[in-house]
């Protein structure tokens, strides 16, 4: 299938996790073919979403609007008034339309590899594969439906993710090169097959390298040993990628434009902060009796009846009060609620980390931050450290500081700086360096560049491109 005459064509390549730092810098060496898409293209920090999370972060990224207005404020979300249970969020529920769909209407050939959210599938104007929260076992990942058994008699298994909080180091490295090595390969093969106008594809690999080896090849992680076996996997993985992204070029036609984005940052975690048992030391959640340590709060015997607050664990702490005629048990008035929060906060400015010094702790309100709140989301969000300390929402535990992670091995955080880079076909501009971006940009950039009209719902406006980068200047 030809593409008429004039029409632009687009490559994204989604990078989960990555800093700017190793794609600009740190492993610029190790990845040359990008570092050549870095010299002639525009180059910025992609200021990520509160919370910086996959999850709303790839969504706000590819829609254009706040976390709020989605309703997506994390993977796992609690489930109406239900004090435990909760649910992930699914690309159905998505009520606003993502750039793949509004290119699809206008006429635009797409192409959707892994994007969050992707399950189940969409169906476009072309392609669409499921991301990493695809259920276990799940065939009905791709539209056209098709598609999915031409994939995995071809390729085998199609990778969704690998279990990356694991003690086994060696076997997981190879998991991970090997899902990365066959998207990358996947992506190729189906972007040789036409001339689309907009092809996409999402790599889980970086985020999960990095939390299963950060300690190992970051020598300022505290936990680094010089001379360990991994020292070097971060450049080994990112050669990796660099052979992935050149792969995916060099099947695109030759005046394909390529931006390279990533959903937030990375940096070493220095541990977790039991929020509930916190709580629970300054009364504000109740116990029936002790508990075991690393006891989740879901099978924990906490007294609803005389608690007033409660957490959950996670990148963030994600706050509920125990409002009375919302939850089952409630007994906070929502006239009560102000002062309550401000004791609080008032409490949490007090904790201080294991060395003494303030864990600055920051609290965030959905409802002051998005331009509207949908969905189950918490009352507060709550940042330990600048997110360098996770929250644990486990109980029992003999510290209210954690040096490891409560829900398994894990070494790194994550942070708000993630990468946009946005790099036109070879020959066409020098490099430029541009401030820090927003991500709610992502989406409209990408539909002024293809041409396709820029909803009015859209939040985020498009990023204004120098035509010294080679690229259309794109005007807000």
């Amino acid at each position: 299938m030809g593409t008429p005459a004039g029409r632009r064509r687009l490559l994204i390549v989604g990078l989960d996790g990555v800093p700017p730092d190793f794609l600009f810098r740190r492993y610029a060496a190790e990845m040359p073919f990008t570092s050549a898409l870095v010299r002639r293209g525009a180059r910025a920090s992609l200021r990520t979403t509160d919370p910086p999370i996959s999850v709303p972060a790839w969504p706000v990224m590819f829609t254009g609007v706040d976390p709020g207005t989605l309703g997506f404020y994390g993977f796992r979300h609690r489930s109406g008034s239900s004090y435990t249970e909760t649910y992930v969020p699914r690309a159905d529920q998505t009520p606003a339309p993502t750039v793949w769909e509004l290119a699809s209407r206008a006429g635009r050939r797409v192409c959707a590899i892994g994007v969050p959210l992707g399950y189940p599938p969409r169906p476009v104007n072309g392609i669409f594969l499921s991301d990493f929260l695809t259920p276990p076992g799940s065939h009905d990942f791709t539209y056209p439906p098709e598609l999915a058994a031409e994939l995995e008699a071809r390729y085998g298994p199609y990778p969704f993710d690998v279990v990356f909080r694991s003690d086994e180091r060696v076997e997981l490295f190879d998991k991970i090169v090997r899902m990365t090595e066959t998207r990358f390969q996947i992506a190729a093969d189906l972007l040789a097959r036409e001339p689309w106008d907009l092809f996409a594809v999402h790599e889980i690999g970086t985020d999960r390298f990095h939390h299963a080896y950060w300690k190992y090849f970051d020598e300022a992680h505290r936990d680094f040993v010089p001379g360990n076996p991994f020292a070097g996997s971060a450049r080994r993985y990112y050669r990796v990628v660099d052979e992935g992204i050149a792969r995916l070029v060099r099947a695109a036609p030759p005046d394909t434009t390529v931006l390279v984005v990533s959903d937030h940052g990375s940096m070493a975690m220095d541990g977790c902060f039991c929020v509930n048992q916190w709580l629970v030391e300054k009364g504000y959640l109740a116990l029936q009796a002790p508990v075991p340590a690393g006891t989740p709060l879901e099978k924990a015997p906490v007294a609803w009846d005389r608690t007033v607050v409660w957490g959950s664990g996670g990148y963030y702490a994600r706050i509920f009060f125990n409002v009375r005629g919302r939850e089952p048990q409630g007994l906070v008035a929502p006239g009560q609620i102000p002062a309550l929060r401000k004791r609080l906060e008032a409490d949490l400015a007090t904790v201080r980390d294991p060395a003494g010094n303030p864990l600055a702790v920051r609290v965030l309100d959905p409802k002051t931050i998005y331009h509207e709140v949908r969905g189950d989301a918490p009352d507060l969000m709550l940042y330990f450290g600048d997110l360098k300390w996770r929250s644990a929402g486990s109980l029992g535990h003999p510290s209210l500081f954690l040096r490891e992670n409560d829900t398994g091995p894990d070494d790194a955080v994550h942070s708000f700086d993630g990468v946009f880079l946005w790099s036109p076909p070879a020959g066409s501009g020098p490099g430029v360096d541009l401030p820090e971006q927003s991500i709610r940009d992502v989406a409209p950039t990408v539909l002024a560049y293809l041409g396709v009209p820029i909803p009015d719902a859209m939040q985020g406006r498009p990023i204004r491109l120098p035509t010294g980068a080679g690229a259309p200047a794109v005007q807000s």
